[in-house]
């Protein structure tokens, strides 16, 4: 058969192409650091604020219902991945070392514009 052909003499659709909103982002990895953040343009013209780096984490205590902004001493465990760990990469579910004690970050820093975290009972 002719070559871009079907066997019954058809043509083949090429695909579209690639727009703009179906390709991924850049994974964004918060580092603890000084704090640092940038201001991305969504669709429709809104904006997002992503974190790319910090050392201000806010600690709520699950006995008081009280919220805290205190500093972030060091990572000291990641579950989906221990190398984030060691390289103080901040991501949801890590274990951090904080003012008041061991916490647990609650959200995705990656995607919003601050940390937010549980105070774990020890």
């Amino acid at each position: 058969m002719k070559h871009g052909r079907k066997i019954t003499g058809g043509k083949y659709k090429a695909f579209s192409k690639r727009k703009k909103y179906s390709i991924p982002g850049i994974p964004r990895k918060v580092k603890l650091r000084e704090n640092k953040s940038k201001v991305l343009r969504g669709l429709g013209g809104s904006k997002k604020t992503v974190l790319l780096s910090t050392e201000q984490v806010n600690v709520m205590d699950t006995k008081t219902k009280k919220t805290k902004k205190v500093k972030i001493k060091n990572v000291i465990e990641t579950p989906s991945n221990k190398f984030l760990a060691r390289q103080n990469i901040l991501i949801k579910g890590a274990i951090i070392e904080t003012d008041l004690g061991k916490a647990k970050i609650t959200n995705r820093p990656g995607q919003e514009g601050q940390i937010n975290a549980v105070l774990l009972k020890e």
